[in-house]
């Protein structure tokens, strides 16, 4: 915790701060060039305060809502920020979080590949530990290495906060022509429920989801994440979750869900075959090591996905390297000779493209992420 603290002391950064209560936030036209922090009022996991990340372009017609990664938690050890080893980030306002602070990837307006380079951005944290879908505050109690019994309160407001955000996006942004919301590792399991609830918004206007690096959690443990955020409880009323619970819903839902709901909705993954810290997080939900190969995961998800829906499309990169979209790599890695960034360019354009796929480096592989990373 006090690696924490002294680093949100230390915290300084160039974007432009707008406080306001919640409910109660500043217009896009009360928004500077460049990002700007607004302060919501809501609350991250730890209940420190909650805020998002806005960069208007008035030239543009084209809208990126951005939903960001960091870890998850279910369980008090793993929420508690007093033990070890936490696995999510706690706070809106630091680290990867301030996206002022880390412009790379498709946040790098500077590089001419950027096909995001002239969107108007909305930046949506995460510090709540429930990938976005938490239902709201939850007290975990668990026994501690000095067989102490402990008690943490958590608040997983991944609900409220997006939701927040959203309503103001939809307040602000009424007619944008083009929409892509994107996400990577927590935020891409986020971005697959809440990409239907927008294009259900912008019903008229095409919406294309880009979820980075979160599609090999097929577990049949996955009920216990569900029962701690209880995201039952914030499942909209739509025929395609009838009779969901849960201790009945997947990750793959939300996408069959959201695209099945609206027709406007394209949806694609990227993955590569042997993430690391997809396979970490699958071991922390209990299922051995042995028991599973992430290939065979990410090949069943998007079989369950194709089956279901009409407009789905896959990029699997080889390597461990997790999430690719705010990384440098983003505009150099290729697979058949196919660069990701293009085939990015090309998706959201709604021009025809194909599945690509670097399993185990077959042959039409070039260096795996991690690799070109290196070089």
């Amino acid at each position: 915790m006090k690696k924490y603290l002294i680093l949100f002391v230390m915290l300084l950064f160039s974007a432009t701060i707008i406080t306001s209560a919640q409910g109660d936030l500043p217009s896009v036209a009360d928004l500077s060039d460049g990002w700007n922090t607004i302060e919501t009022g809501g609350f991250c996991s730890a209940g420190t305060p909650y805020q998002f990340y806005a960069s208007p372009n008035e030239n543009s017609d084209n809208l990126l809502i951005f939903f960001n990664g960091g870890g998850a938690c279910w369980f008090g050890q793993a929420c508690d920020l007093e033990s070890e080893p936490n696995i999510h980030v706690p706070f809106a306002d630091m680290g990867h979080n301030v996206v002022a602070e880390t412009q790379t990837g498709i946040f790098n307006l500077d590089n001419e590949d950027n096909p995001f380079a002239d969107y108007d951005m909305v930046f949506v944290p995460y510090c709540t530990g429930d990938v976005h879908v938490g239902a709201g505050e939850r007290e975990y109690t668990y026994t501690n290495a000095d067989n102490e019994e402990v008690t943490v309160t958590v608040y997983h407001n991944g609900y409220e906060n997006s939701t927040t955000v959203l309503n103001w996006v939809y307040e602000n942004f009424d007619s944008p022509e083009n929409i892509v919301v994107a996400g990577s590792s927590a935020g891409a399991i986020g971005s697959s429920f809440y990409s239907g609830l927008i294009a259900e918004n912008y019903a008229d206007v095409p919406v294309t989801l880009i979820a980075d690096g979160a599609g090999g959690y097929g577990s049949p443990n996955l009920a216990r994440v569900f029962i701690a955020w209880d995201t039952a409880s914030i499942l909209p009323d739509w025929d395609e979750y009838a009779g969901q619970s849960n201790e009945t819903l997947t990750f793959e839902d939300f996408y069959i869900a959201s695209a099945k709901h609206n027709d406007n909705l394209t949806l694609a993954q990227y993955n590569t075959a042997e993430d690391e810290t997809q396979i970490g997080f699958t071991m922390v939900l209990g299922d051995a090591p042995d028991s599973f190969t992430l290939p065979q995961r990410l090949f069943n998800n998007y079989l369950q996905i194709e089956s279901a829906v009409d407009d789905f499309y896959a990029y699997t990169a080889g390597g461990s390297f997790h999430t690719i979209l705010r990384f440098p790599v983003f505009y150099s890695y290729e697979v058949e000779g196919v660069r990701f960034v293009d085939w990015v360019a090309s998706l959201i354009q709604g021009d025809a493209i194909d599945d690509i796929s670097c399993v185990n480096e077959v042959i039409g592989c070039s260096t795996a992420p991690d690799e070109a990373m290196d070089g």
